[in-house]
């Protein structure tokens, strides 16, 4: 089964990584708006999977156990991403909105990158 501990614990180190080498961008490169909305839709983009992470688990164990099981907190989800947006609105000056979204869908294709190699390396273990 897919563990979750496990896909926090890579998918963190992937974005971390990401948010250090858009740190690097922001330091040495003249596009400090662009890597400005990266960091700051990266880092909320972190938040939201730690938040769909901690409610999986608690809706695989409200079903474990037979109870009802609540919403996965998509709200809250759209809510933080929304936050972003705001801030990227406010102020256009330092981010770069479709910067700010891109880094919003970061946690969605490391998510995607990082299952795709968890189904290969299972293939690669039956063989």
């Amino acid at each position: 089964m897919y563990q979750y501990n496990n896909l926090w614990t890579r998918s963190r180190k992937y974005i971390l990584y990401l948010l250090a080498g858009y740190v690097l961008g922001w330091g040495f490169t003249p596009y400090q708006t662009i890597f400005l909305g990266l960091i700051l839709g990266t880092s909320f983009s972190l938040y939201n999977l730690w938040l769909l992470i901690r409610k999986s688990k608690q809706f695989q164990k409200a079903m474990e156990e037979g109870r009802a099981a609540r919403s996965i907190g998509t709200i809250s989800r759209m809510a933080i991403a929304g936050l972003a947006v705001l801030i990227a609105l406010k102020f256009p000056e330092y981010f770069h909105l479709f910067s700010v979204i891109i880094g919003l869908m970061t946690m969605y294709v490391v998510i995607m990158i990082d299952y795709i190699f968890y189904i290969r390396g299972q293939a690669w273990e039956e063989r």
